[in-house]
C-alpha cells in the first residue's frame, strides 16, 4: 500500500494531533458523522467509569467537518506509529484511508480512525441526556471527560466550525456539574 500523507482530525486531533503537520486545512467527509459514541475506558475514563469520546461513526448521508493534517515525508513512519499507538489502543477504531474533501477545492485521501460498531466501547445508542450525565461525571488518564468536550467546542468555535450538537451538549454538561458541585 502506498503511504498516506494526509490524517482527518474531527476530535482531539484537531487541537492536539501529537505531531506537527507541514499543513493544515478545513475538510469534509462523507458517509461519516462526528459523535459521542466511544466508551473512553484510558483517556478520558476508567475501566470501572467509562467516560464518552467522539467516534467517526458511519452514516451513508452525513457529513462531518474536521482538519486535514499533512505528515512530512521524513517523518510518516514516525507519526503513523505513534498515532496507532494512541487511536488503536483498545481496537474499537478501525484505521481507514478515506477520500477528503479540502477547503480550497482539492481531493486527498486521508487516514481517518473509524468507530467500530461491532466493538463493545461502541455507545451510539445513548441519547443526549446519557451522553451529559456520562461526560460530567468521568475522569481518565488525560483528566476529565467534560475538558475533552469543552476543548472540542472551543476549538471548533476558533476555526469556524461551530457544532451545534457538541454546544448544546457542553451546555448541558456544565448545569449537570454545576449541579453537583
Amino acid at each position: 500500500m502506498d503511504k498516506v500523507f494526509w490524517v482527518f482530525g474531527y476530535g482531539s486531533l484537531m487541537w492536539d494531533p501529537g505531531f506537527t503537520p507541514i499543513e493544515t486545512a478545513k475538510a469534509r467527509l462523507k458517509g461519516y458523522s462526528r459523535s459521542f459514541c466511544l466508551r473512553s475506558i484510558t483517556y478520558r475514563g476508567t475501566e470501572d467509569a467509562p467516560g464518552l469520546v467522539l467516534g467517526l461513526d458511519r452514516e451513508p448521508e452525513a457529513e462531518c467537518s474536521g482538519l486535514a493534517l499533512r505528515i512530512a515525508e521524513d517523518e510518516h513512519d514516525r507519526v503513523m506509529e505513534y498515532l496507532r499507538g494512541r487511536e488503536m489502543v483498545t481496537g474499537a477504531y478501525r484505521e481507514a484511508v478515506l477520500p477528503v474533501a479540502l477547503e480550497d477545492g482539492r481531493q486527498v485521501e486521508a487516514i481517518a480512525y473509524v468507530m467500530r460498531r461491532d466493538h463493545w466501547q461502541y455507545a451510539g445508542n445513548l441519547c443526549a441526556d446519557e451522553q451529559a450525565m456520562i461526560i460530567a461525571r468521568a475522569h481518565g488518564g488525560r483528566g476529565p471527560n467534560a475538558d475533552y468536550l469543552f476543548n472540542t467546542v472551543r476549538h471548533l468555535a476558533e476555526i469556524g466550525m461551530n457544532d451545534g450538537m457538541l454546544e448544546r451538549l457542553s451546555e448541558d454538561v456544565r448545569r449537570l456539574m454545576k449541579d453537583q458541585a
